[in-house]
């Protein structure tokens, strides 16, 4: 057995020449006959010693230790060596536990084999990856459907959950499916895919497996056929806008480079083309040709301009100006497209398509179970120039390139050299143009205005991508900024007796030089708040001085002129009054129209009782109070004491008239619904079911209440008759 590096061949000479141990010496014969066979000490302890890198232990020069050591061993104290990781086992019991939890759809089995096994956490995690694949790998070659291939996915979505297998399983193992069926299949298995877009999102596994998606999805598309398999190249692009946020890096045309590879083929030799021969040889040869012989393919339209090959190349040329706009900016190439615009976009302002033969198309289609089928690449056949002219859709398609090549060519783009500038007459022409274009797209059915401003607003909106690119793409989550504050120092709050009294002068320190001034102005609050330089409301003199003089006949001034005729000035009398005056909450039975003349009703009463000067102003009333309210109620107008609340004894009178109709002029006193009722089931009695209703609406209207809004009331209600009694019965009482 050959021995470890450095080590003696023979470990007893290597043991007994490094220690001096050969055999504990207090052993007699026979108990050293009574201990266990076996292999020399110095075989196994020199060597555990060896490698620990201690040669020289202390367990072998001390006889005693050595004595126990060897008895312990023979009494079978040792601890048992543990068991090592066998890889060929683990993926054999991993891949059996694998078939057990795919046919019971349940991952116990799995977990209880990886908490059985032994090794590292690391060893079993590899060891499951490889039992999934190789799972995988029987389930593709055994033919085996798409839910089967799913299930083992799925599995291993648990599995990285769980914390037993690595989380880029999951991806590996959709990568090798798609690697291997067909495209049809490959179908079922993306859609599984588009269905655990949260799932791939998700912390666990978005860093771990975005690349690996990002290249699946890549591969996917190289093997699908553009113009074949569009709605599953949409399909990928779309989850993987999904998947990924707007600020990924792989998903932007960064340096706004332009797919130069997508070149449209047409006809570029006039001799090869057929436009308008077959025409021109029936006219030569003189041929018959009968209605309706040419079919409907043939002459599906009539057109006003002739459609040439010259018409037919001009219109197909736009499209490498389309592909490659920095073309625009060379002189000869703006000039040529300058050119071909006009004359293409006088070909469609001349043959404008008609509405009703758009809509009678249309309906052809529904009525034939027809579906509208959309190109992915024009197709520029010779024969098929007239049609394309008469299709909507296309025109829409030309016109829509026009407007995203003149926003390209007027924004401002961060990778565009800076020779890329417009001259003014560019500029001219294209704001010129992109008007004509807007008026054509609103002129093209079906819903042409509508069509129109929606690709002017989604326009508008690509100016702000523009200018999010222009600035790096900056991502749009914004992380919360972390708090760089320091730290504010808590310091002992001073008492006030630290502050009190110690600046000079013992002033109270208020920790300002403005608020310390203004504090010991008056220390004592109380005192400060008692001052009279703090009596901030006027005198009712000098408030009502101006007033009453303007109200002295003998100063001529005129009514609009009075300072009691403005609102502000009397909101301030009001409350001054209130505050000052005794006359303000007097009882009294005079009504005042307005607050003007109760205010100058007021200062009449102020100008007799204010000491002189005032009491000379001569107001052209009588000293007596009583004189004055008496001198007011005689000029009142017969509008003002019409405007009285009804009394009691109106109520009653006017009850007894109104009888059965009260119900008619109920509505038209805001009596609910609710009221009326209540009205009919108190009292069956025609005159008191009226007179609870006047109370009612008396109650309801307070000092509102009065005779004329109840004759208006009548008058709305179509009860004229009563209306003009009680207004006679009004005026005879007045």
């Amino acid at each position: 057995m050959p021995s470890p590096r450095g080590f003696p061949t023979n470990p007893t000479k290597y043991c007994a020449a490094d220690s001096g141990f050969q055999r504990p010496p207090e052993l007699g014969p026979q108990e050293s006959s009574q201990l266990p066979a076996g292999p020399p000490l110095g075989s196994q302890a020199a060597l555990a010693v060896h490698r620990a890198g201690n040669l020289v232990a202390p367990c072998l020069t001390s006889s005693a230790s050595a004595t126990a050591r060897w008895r312990a061993s023979a009494a079978g104290k040792m601890s048992p060596t543990p068991q090592l990781f066998s890889l060929p086992e683990a993926r054999t019991r991993f891949t059996k536990s694998t078939r057990e939890a795919l046919n019971n759809k349940n991952i116990k089995p799995l977990l209880n084999t990886f908490s059985q096994l032994p090794g590292s956490e690391n060893e079993k995690k590899c060891t499951l990856d490889q039992a999934f694949r190789g799972v995988l790998e029987e389930e593709i070659i055994n033919h085996s459907s798409c839910e089967n291939v799913l299930a083992i996915i799925s599995l291993a979505i648990g599995g990285v959950t769980e914390g037993i297998c690595t989380a880029s399983t999951p991806f590996v193992l959709l990568g090798d499916v798609l690697d291997c069926l067909p495209l049809d299949q490959c179908d079922t298995i993306f859609t599984f895919v588009e269905k655990n877009v949260a799932t791939w999102k998700s912390n666990t596994f978005y860093s771990a497996g975005k690349n690996y998606l990002l290249r699946m999805c890549n591969d996917l598309l190289r093997r699908l056929s553009k113009s074949q398999n569009t709605v599953f190249c949409g399909r990928i692009q779309l989850f993987l806008a999904r998947l990924f946020p707007l600020s990924e890096k792989s998903g932007l045309n960064l340096q706004s480079q332009f797919n130069l590879e997508n070149v449209t083929v047409f006809n570029t030799n006039e001799q090869e083309s057929t436009l308008g021969q077959k025409h021109t040889e029936d006219r030569e040869e003189g041929m018959d040709v009968e209605e309706g012989e040419m079919g409907d393919d043939e002459a599906p339209t009539t057109c006003s301009i002739p459609i040439d090959y010259n018409l037919y190349r001009k219109f197909w040329s736009l499209q490498d100006y389309f592909r490659n706009p920095v073309q625009c900016y060379e002189k000869i190439s703006w000039k040529t497209f300058l050119k071909y615009s006009e004359e293409v976009l006088a070909v469609f302002k001349s043959y404008k398509l008609d509405d009703t033969q758009a809509s009678r198309k249309k309906m052809e289609e529904l009525k034939t179970g027809g579906e509208h089928v959309y190109f992915a690449k024009f197709l520029t056949s010779e024969k098929l120039m007239d049609l394309q002219l008469s299709d909507s859709n296309f025109r829409r398609h030309i016109l829509l390139q026009y407007l995203i090549l003149f926003q390209y060519l007027k924004g401002q783009v961060k990778f565009k050299s800076s020779n890329y500038v417009l001259t003014d007459e560019q500029s001219l022409w294209i704001e010129d143009t992109t008007k004509s274009v807007y008026q054509l797209l609103s002129e093209n059915p079906p819903d042409g205005e509508r069509f129109s401003k929606m690709v002017e607003h989604i326009l508008n909106t690509e100016e702000n991508w523009n200018s999010w690119k222009n600035e790096g793409c900056p991502s749009f989550v914004k992380e919360r900024t972390s708090d760089t504050k320091p730290t504010r120092v808590v310091r002992k709050r001073t008492a006030p007796e630290d502050f009190l009294g110690k600046g000079p002068n013992k002033k109270i320190l208020m920790g300002n030089e403005e608020l310390t001034r203004l504090w010991n102005l008056c220390p004592d609050n109380m005192e400060a708040c008692k001052s009279e330089t703090r009596e901030y409301m006027p005198t009712l003199e000098e408030f009502f001085e101006e007033a009453i003089e303007q109200a002295d006949p003998e100063n001529m001034v005129e009514n609009e002129y009075k300072a009691v005729n403005n609102s502000n000035y009397g909101w301030r009398a009001l409350r001054l009054l209130a505050r000052r005056s005794p006359h303000f909450f007097q009882p009294t039975n005079q009504q005042f129209k307005s607050l003007p003349e109760y205010l100058e009703n007021m200062v009449i009463k102020l100008a007799k009782e204010l000491p002189p000067p005032s009491e000379e102003i001569k107001t052209g009333e009588d000293e007596d109070e009583e004189d004055n309210d008496a001198l007011l109620k005689e000029n009142e107008s017969p509008d003002v004491r019409q405007d009285k609340p009804v009394t009691g004894e109106q109520i009653e009178v006017f009850a007894n008239k109104l009888g059965e109709q009260w119900k008619i002029l109920a509505p038209y006193l805001e009596m609910k619904d609710s009221e009326i009722r209540q009205i009919e089931c108190d009292s069956e009695d025609m005159k008191m079911r009226a007179k609870q209703l006047l109370v009612a609406w008396q109650d309801q209207e307070g000092v509102h209440a009065t005779p004329e809004n109840l004759i208006n009331a009548l008058n709305k209600s179509g009860l004229s008759d009563l209306a003009e009694s009680l207004t006679n019965d009004n005026e005879t009482n007045s």
